[in-house]
């Protein structure tokens, strides 16, 4: 028999979830879907949560190693990655159960299971235990998220090769760890790997880490990053991975190692994102998706199919967990009959690295690029007693 709900949240991430308990605490009657055993996503499970988890230990690490300088010293560290790797998934196991009693508490019937859209007030859920619910709903909200990006020319499922799910996992500490990609996601990686002792190389294809970052801001970042890396290759691609049972071997493509075979241990490929947007049955409704796989929305976050809204990741970037919870609210409080908008006049955005790195607004460069007129005040953090005292006064 088919369940009737009023709203029917399609993923339990942060904005699923950030949906689900708002349209609760408005009085709608509210079924939440997601594969997970609890809310949480990419963010809680495969994402932010570990990843912060897992720089914090970069952190102390890093800190232990410096504080010789002060006068105080460690022997070497000694790592038991079983215990590391259970100490990470207790954190994400809190975090997620927690977000479950949240949900129970609110009476939201949250369906473990796989969804797949039957038309554009119908979904029927494949449940992880077996069986299948079909349920009924006024609006739906699609909050499927994002997964990493595998170009053709870097896949493959050999396991020493590996992307942001699998390297969170650390199974073991490479002696030369390869990353491709100078973005966020690969530097704080690599920033973990590099202080778990590994010999990390990193590959950009373009003039620049972190593309998109104020160029000061980078420099900065990149003094120290390149101190305790083996190597950062810029305007360097990689055309080809061979991998077998003792490591792989990386064809590299730049101005220092043109067709250049080098031989790494384990290689993560973090070259970004895509949208989650391959919904089962979402051709059956009016929804459009662009070139890239994002939902076209408008500024209330409703598709082309009226009953239908996208937010999060699978709605357009920036990828943030506090850009989707934002959306969150505005797609229930537009079901819920309020007025309101998604314009947001700036996100903010951190990168959790070694020096972080965080902005907000237009930056310096895409301000130039607009012909805007600017003044730039910059206070360098050797001017602060705090920064000296923690010996970091690298960056302003």
């Amino acid at each position: 028999m088919t369940q009737p709900t009023g709203v029917a949240v399609i993923g339990g991430g942060p904005g699923g979830y950030t949906a689900a308990f708002l349209a609760a605490d408005l009085g709608l009657n509210v079924t939440l879907i997601d594969e997970a055993p609890d809310p949480g996503g990419v963010c809680l499970y495969r994402g932010c949560m570990p990843s912060k988890a897992l720089l914090h230990v970069a952190r102390v690490l890093t800190e232990a190693r410096e504080a010789g300088k002060w006068g105080v010293s460690f022997a070497e560290p000694d790592i038991d990655l079983d215990r590391l790797r259970s100490w990470k998934n207790t954190v994400v196991s809190t975090l997620t159960g927690g977000l479950g009693q949240l949900t129970r508490q609110r009476n939201i019937d949250y369906l473990e299971g796989r969804a797949a859209l039957v038309d554009a007030h119908t979904v029927v859920v494949t449940m992880t235990d077996g069986g299948t619910r079909e349920i009924s709903f006024d609006h739906g909200i699609l909050a499927t998220g994002s997964r990493p990006a595998r170009p053709a020319a870097l896949a493959s499922e050999h396991d020493r090769i590996l992307d942001s799910t699998a390297a969170l996992e650390i199974n073991r500490v490479p002696d030369r760890f390869l990353v491709i990609g100078g973005g966020y996601i690969g530097l704080e990686l690599g920033s973990v790997y590099a202080a778990l002792g590994a010999a990390v190389t990193v590959v950009e294809m373009t003039s620049t880490l972190l593309p998109g970052v104020d160029a000061d801001l980078v420099r900065v970042f990149s003094r120290r990053f390149r101190s305790v890396t083996e190597a950062v290759l810029l305007d360097t691609m990689v055309t080809q991975l061979t991998a077998d049972d003792e490591g792989v071997t990386v064809r590299l493509d730049g101005p220092t190692v043109a067709f250049n075979d080098q031989r790494f241990d384990e290689v993560l490929v973090a070259v970004g994102r895509v949208p989650n947007s391959g919904i089962t049955g979402l051709g059956r409704t009016a929804v459009e998706v662009d070139a890239r796989g994002f939902v076209r929305v408008d500024a209330q976050q409703r598709t082309a199919e009226p009953s239908l809204f996208a937010i999060g990741d699978l709605a357009g970037e920036p990828m943030l967990a506090h850009k989707a919870f934002h959306e969150a609210r505005v797609a229930v409080e537009t079901i819920a009959g309020h007025k309101v908008a998604f314009e947001p006049m700036v996100i903010p955005a951190v990168v959790f690295t070694d020096p972080e790195i965080a902005w907000c607004g237009l930056t310096e460069t895409e301000a130039k690029a607009e012909g805007t007129v600017i003044a730039i005040a910059r206070f360098p953090w050797g001017a602060s007693g705090r920064a000296v005292t923690l010996s970091r006064t690298d960056g302003m």
